[in-house]
């Protein structure tokens, strides 16, 4: 990669200055210190308490445009509308505080006003999996011990034969079915709220009066790993609003770094609009892209599956300023031989987090979307999303790392082998977060939840190393690391050349098993569309920059994006399946 392109004199100011003026008094991202369930923290001074107050608080917008799907328009107040009105049926149904209550749907505008409308009434809300089998989404039920569902109609017929098995649930809301249901426990969500296009017609009630604060219960998403059943990670209100000024800190801390002062809000500046291509049911839709979208008066366009020709018209169509969500997202904006006949001038940045991503890529950002501030960050379900953000000239200049803690959050490098012994500077070991975000536990699973809780800190099974600043490179899932022969294999660094070669769009190394080196690199990729390459000449593309033992000693084309679980991390086990009976001999 050729040398970042940066401002004279950049940076301005050290990472620790520019965090020193963002969390000073009278600053919106102001800091303060808490103790939370008894250890002492530094919080957001500014988040709303809950997201009850997230919903009051972004009333204000009016009739700006909210959410948008396919010719589905809902402004703030209609949102508003909506989720009074289902939170009081909620309440009317016997919703209390502290109750689960579960939504599975596909990225709708009903998906948001369920998710709004049970937190409203202090409920901990739920979000399954869309892609979830039936039995799948039963454990999920079950486990949780779900009390109101609410799901679309792909979802309910998916689960219809195993509600029987769910015995805490007692209602069920179904939206978007054209027939009747007869089930004793099932309403259809349209004869409380109506289609989204008549919301602004309902009535102008208050949402309930509950008393809900920072440390209260909010959420249980399930992680999505790519072995062993789901667990639930049970966050705070605290911890999900942690993610609306994680936002504001890393847009601004790019101005800083170069000299310049942050942006002031302008209610007279043309809205912002969000291209949302990750679901709702992971942290990173949820947390990190629909709240701070909703408290900041944002526009949230979806859509119902990535399609690169259809992001393009919804760019154009919509003045889009942010897209992205997962690096492979962004290379289709940036490889597709269609994107040239769409204006796509709106866009100001490009972000993306979930998986790693390929140093060259920031570059080929800057060439085709020279306007546009590319970023990226890292977090996982049990930090509630967000932890570090990389973005403007940091990202050119870094392109590897997923950037530095937000200032509310610390980062360690830990002994694998002790878990307490830290390390210093550039040397690898495995990655611990501390912050107000960290999730409280998993539901329901005390000797999980002790296995990766520790005074606090989230042991993130992660190999990475920090750098003198603080930016942190993630090396490789410690599971996922390959040992030839005693030698470590960091999946990331074979992936990282593959994505060098000019036809390689996505790729992956999983180990094939050896009967003496114990297992051996081996490849899986997809090529641009129109690109051709060989296996041979991918292997020797490796073995020019690389160490001989990190050469793949196969390489498999695979037609279309590598599978991904939702939080955009490439479903290894599967891949590995593409290599079984070639076990390598001695």
């Amino acid at each position: 990669m050729s040398d970042p392109v940066l401002p004279p004199g950049w940076p301005a100011m050290s990472i620790e200055q520019a965090h020193a003026i963002l969390t000073g008094p009278g600053m919106p991202t102001e800091t303060e210190d808490a103790v939370i369930r008894g250890v002492p923290t530094k919080v957001w001074k500014n988040i709303p308490p809950s997201l009850r107050d997230a919903v009051t608080y972004a009333r204000q917008y009016g009739e700006k445009i909210f959410l948008v799907y396919e010719d589905e328009r809902v402004s703030f107040e209609a949102f508003h509308r909506a989720v009074a009105a289902l939170a009081a049926e909620l309440q009317a149904q016997g919703v209390a505080k502290g109750d689960r209550v579960a939504v599975i749907m596909r990225n709708i505008p009903e998906w948001v006003v369920a998710f709004y409308a049970a937190a409203a009434v202090g409920a901990i809300v739920t979000p399954l999996n869309a892609w979830w089998t039936g039995p799948e989404l039963e454990y999920g039920l079950t486990d949780s011990g779900t009390k109101v569902l609410l799901v679309d109609r792909e979802r309910y017929e998916r689960l219809a034969e195993h509600l029987p098995n769910c015995p805490d649930l007692a209602r069920v809301y179904v939206t978007r079915e054209n027939e009747e249901i007869a089930h004793p426990l099932v309403t259809k969500l349209e004869t409380i709220l109506g289609t989204p296009d008549v919301w602004w017609e309902l009535a102008d009630t208050p949402l309930p009066a509950v008393e809900i604060g920072p440390e209260d219960d909010a959420t249980i998403f399930y992680t999505s790993g790519t072995t062993g059943r789901p667990k639930g990670a049970l966050a705070t209100q605290r911890g999900v609003n942690s993610n609306i000024m994680a936002a504001v800190c890393g847009g601004a801390r790019v101005f800083l770094r170069r000299g310049e002062a942050p942006p002031q809000p302008d209610p007279e500046a043309p809205q912002r609009s969000t291209l949302l291509s990750v679901p709702f049911f992971h942290v990173t839709g949820c947390f990190a892209i629909l709240n701070p979208t909703l408290f900041g008066g944002g526009k949230l366009v979806m859509m119902r599956k990535w399609e690169a020709i259809r992001a393009f018209e919804l760019i154009e169509r919509e003045r889009i300023t942010l897209a992205g969500g997962v690096p492979t997202i962004a290379w289709q904006l940036i490889e597709h031989p269609a994107r040239a006949n769409y204006d796509l001038s709106s866009l100001e940045g490009i972000s993306y987090g979930g998986a790693p991503s390929a140093p060259e890529l920031v570059r080929k950002m800057k060439e085709v979307f020279p306007n546009s501030t590319p970023g990226q960050g890292w977090g996982m379900t049990e930090t509630c999303a967000t932890v570090t953000g990389n973005g403007g000239e940091d990202y050119m200049n870094r392109p590897e790392s997923c950037g530095v803690a937000v200032p509310v959050s610390r980062l360690e490098i830990r002994d694998p082998a002790d878990g307490r012994t830290v390390l210093p500077s550039n040397t690898v070991g495995e990655l611990w977060s501390f912050g107000p975000q960290n999730m409280k536990g998993y539901w329901n699973k005390p000797e999980a939840t002790a296995q990766t809780l520790v005074d606090g800190w989230v042991r993130t099974g992660d190999l990475a190393r920090l750098d003198e600043e603080g930016f942190c490179f993630i090396i490789d899932r410690a599971k996922d690391m390959l040992i030839r022969g005693g030698e470590n294999i960091y999946c990331i660094e074979v992936e990282n050349v593959l994505y060098d070669h000019p036809a390689v769009m996505d790729a992956a190394l999983v180990g094939v098993p050896h009967r003496t080196l114990g297992e051996e690199p081996a490849a899986v990729v997809t090529l641009k569309p129109g690109a051709h390459a060989t296996e041979e000449e991918l292997r020797a593309h490796v073995a020019e920059r690389l160490a001989a033992f990190k050469v793949p000693v196969a390489v498999k084309f695979w037609p279309e994006v590598l599978p991904r679980n939702p939080n955009g991390k490439i479903l290894k086990n599967e891949l590995k399946k593409l290599f079984e009976g070639e076990t390598a001999s001695a």
